[in-house]
């Protein structure tokens, strides 16, 4: 075990931990956002540099500071490392330029946007951001694709983190979508419309941190904070069915993984759970989803409604 002091706190975590695994350990506030790293898919990480922090002493070996912010996402701790987040000011003045390089070519189409309520982007720039741009230049723009029969990409809003291949690359049998060319030409794409169609394609959705990747069957139906999570399950051949429904009345609107407090798929579903299962009858209703995340959804006590989705 090694000794990590992270915003003046102290915390023992196995060798080879990330800084940022060990901010997760404590809690809070302290730990760094993440737009592109995903513990659950191998390889992710190193693309967004919203997880920059300071390393005021590498190690007790080596007390030197780091000369520049590093990922913590991908920086591994030492014993005796002192790291700084949201208690130096170095951090928090670049995590707000990297927010508005992040929005150079984002629409800002909050208003209608699927993914609003629950968006990374969204809570980082609400938290990290500016009220005002510096750029003049014309942002990048891109027609809206069907890559699969019941998923829309809308490229006009992807940061290219990558979670969407890395997660095709991972649980399915073959990717066939990715990054297409390179530098500022940079998109996500399959050349050939409604190619993307294996068991567990819909999982690029729950991954998505923005509304690049939206759920055709759940388009425009409703806001998230107007309908009710719960936990529910079935009897799936395919995956653990354990899923949340997300209901207005007693109607499920959509189907999606279970999500940890960053965000994070617990365990990946298949399409039937998501994207067919859509009746009350086809689900075990557990108890109310309580959302620990810092959103709008959280705002609301889910606790306190019934298992019909009405408050008792």
């Amino acid at each position: 075990m090694v000794k990590v002091t992270i915003d003046n706190i102290d915390v023992e975590v196995e060798e080879g931990t990330t800084i940022l695994n060990a901010a997760r350990k404590i809690g809070g506030k302290i730990v760094p956002p993440a737009m592109c790293y995903y513990s659950k898919l191998a390889g992710s990480g190193g693309k967004c540099r919203t997880c920059l922090v300071k390393v005021t002493q590498g190690s007790d070996k080596d007390p030197r500071p780091m000369p520049k912010l590093v990922a913590s996402c991908s920086t591994p701790v030492q014993n005796g490392m002192i790291v700084q987040n949201i208690t130096s000011p170095e951090v928090l003045e670049t995590r707000k330029a990297i927010v508005e390089f992040l929005l150079l070519n984002h629409p800002l189409d909050c208003p209608v946007c699927d993914q609003a309520g629950e968006c990374d982007l969204q809570d980082l720039s609400y938290n990290h951001g500016s009220s005002l741009t510096r750029t003049e230049e014309p942002r990048r723009t891109f027609e809206m694709i069907d890559v699969g029969s019941k998923i829309k990409l809308h490229m006009n809003r992807c940061i290219l983190c990558y979670r969407c291949v890395y997660t095709a690359d991972q649980i399915t049998d073959k990717r066939v979508h990715g990054v297409l060319e390179r530098g500022d030409r940079c998109e996500i794409g399959t050349y050939i419309k409604n190619v993307i169609d294996n068991d567990f394609s819909g999982n690029i959705i729950d991954v998505c941190p923005v509304g690049a990747l939206t759920d055709m069957t759940f388009r425009f139906k409703s806001r998230v904070w107007f309908t009710n999570p719960y936990d529910a399950h079935r009897a799936c051949p395919k995956c653990s069915g354990k899923v949340v429904i997300w209901l207005s009345g007693n109607k499920i609107l959509r189907v999606t993984g279970r999500k940890d407090e960053y965000g994070e798929v617990e365990e990946f579903i298949c399409n039937e759970c998501r994207f067919d299962k859509k009746e009350m009858s086809d689900w075990i209703v557990e108890k109310p989803r309580k959302i620990k995340r810092n959103s709008v959804i959280s705002q609301n006590h889910y606790e306190l409604i019934n298992k019909y989705g009405s408050h008792g």
